[in-house]
């Protein structure tokens, strides 16, 4: 037995030997180089132990990952409801007894259960939509505020749910509230799925006892949230189909229909102009070349995901770059603002810490720059300074955001103050994207018109000189 123990670990060991090597070649060679954000939050540890062991960063400095488990096996299963209606789903266990345990607590009559085959897999995990996220939690509030359980309200929204693999994240929830994890909890075992400001704020609310009114506050959170993203997909959606069409139309012409006048061209030896041998240049260019532009164009478009996403020098590199854009910086920095003042607001609001608030923000936000702005607060509050001290000055931060965070700190009300800014601010973006897409509009058109029009003026001229020629 012993001997198919050691085969058995010895094959592991060689198995997973590519993904170990790809790991720590992933890890950074040179600890002496690190970044500033880090810098900040290591000096901020080092500050704060010699201070107050027990506070915040503390845990920042010491928080240890979770060791690897076994991994759970995804079941498919067939049931029968009280009804006898026969329900398909799928439930992540590691065992088949458990998902067994799990169907007959439900109140299930249990067809079959059997592993998932590999080419049953899903290529992406199941995700909530936003909009999925904003009903499940006034969905929720409304069955809590009704006197419904929290597990039967998390029941009802399984239940109610067609979608196996979104099924599946329902029904996670009420496993897991059924073996005795919180609400916060059992969000947590699936935080690659729910966000980490609303696993935060559901776990305060368990505290302070205010479980509905913390699920309609992060329901109209992300509905603002939500109406932001769709109004600059509105904005964005039709210059960026002019646009598609603008450089479809040009290679059309340049490619199908520039070239058959060349041909009457030469076999009229008709003398051309400048600007209609530019055209006809391009013409022979993307004709000949348009496969190695495309993949050039592909790969570039590759490399730079690559990188945005790897690399964080280039991806703050990247931001800075947009957000120091003429008008279309300031859309980025008034969003960036909106989004963080209304997160920080309600934070505060529901009486989270300011240093909490900050460990939470420099968790959920995306942008270097900010992520920066809050390491750089952190560390100013771990030496007993104000966050105001941090902001002062930035130029990610307007003057007029600075002036009302000095106000709220001075008077105590800082989340009011912070909710006057998202609102302040989110109106400012909403404005200066409708005044964009009023903008853009128009300038796409006359682009498409100036090109259009300077590759027909190209092969025109020409044909006027021949005619006056034959004339």
């Amino acid at each position: 037995m012993n001997i198919f123990i050691r085969t058995y670990h010895m094959v592991r060991s060689i198995i997973m030997l590519p993904k170990k090597l790809l790991k720590e070649a992933k890890e950074p060679k040179d600890e002496t180089k690190v970044d500033a954000t880090d810098e900040l939050m290591r000096d901020t540890a080092r500050n704060v132990a010699t201070n107050n062991p027990n506070d915040v960063f503390s845990q920042v400095a010491n928080r240890n990952h979770q060791a690897e488990g076994m991994k759970r096996i995804t079941w498919n299963y067939v049931v029968k409801n009280d009804y006898g209606q026969t329900i398909r789903s799928v439930f992540d266990a590691y065992s088949k007894s458990e998902v067994e345990a799990f169907l007959v607590n439900e109140g299930y009559t249990i067809v079959s259960i059997e592993p998932r085959k590999a080419y049953e897999m899903e290529l992406f995990p199941a995700k909530l939509s936003m909009s999925e996220l904003i009903f499940m939690l006034t969905q929720l509030s409304t069955y809590i505020r009704a006197g419904i359980p929290l597990i039967d309200s998390m029941r009802i929204l399984a239940k109610q749910t067609v979608n196996p693999n979104k099924r599946k994240i329902y029904e996670h929830v009420v496993y897991d509230l059924t073996t005795g994890e919180s609400f916060s909890g059992a969000l947590t075992n699936q935080e690659n799925i729910f966000p980490r400001l609303l696993i935060n704020m559901i776990r305060t609310a368990e505290m302070t006892g205010d479980l509905p009114g913390t699920l309609d506050d992060m329901a109209d959170y992300y509905t603002s949230i939500e109406d932001s993203r769709k109004q600059m997909i509105s904005a964005l959606t039709y210059p960026v189909i002019i646009l598609i069409v603008a450089i479809a139309v040009v290679v059309f012409i340049l490619v199908a229909v520039v070239p058959s006048f060349v041909t009457m061209y030469s076999s009229n030896s008709a003398t051309l102009p400048g600007i209609t041998l530019f055209t006809i240049a391009a013409s022979s260019f993307l004709e000949k070349n348009y496969v190695i532009i495309l993949f050039v164009l592909a790969l570039a478009i590759a490399i730079y995901i690559y990188m945005y996403r790897n690399i964080k020098s280039f991806r703050k590199a990247m931001q800075t770059f947009f957000m120091k854009l003429p008008v279309f910086g300031n859309i980025i920095i008034y969003n960036e603002v909106t989004t963080f003042t209304k997160t920080f607001a309600s934070l505060l609001n529901h009486s989270v810490r300011i240093t909490d608030s900050m460990d939470i923000l420099s968790r959920i936000t995306s942008n270097e720059v900010y992520k920066e702005i809050i390491a750089n607060t952190l560390n100013v509050l771990s030496k007993g300074g104000k966050i105001s001290e941090a902001f002062r000055g930035h130029w990610a931060f307007p003057v007029v955001a600075y002036e009302m965070l000095v106000t709220g700190e001075s008077t105590g009300q800082l989340g009011v103050m912070m909710e006057k800014v998202s609102q302040h601010f989110q109106g400012l973006h909403r404005n200066i994207v409708t005044s964009l897409k009023s903008l853009i509009e128009p300038i796409t058109i006359c682009l498409l018109a100036v090109v259009v029009g300077f590759i027909l003026l190209s092969i025109v001229i020409p044909m006027f000189d021949m005619f006056s020629i034959i004339s």
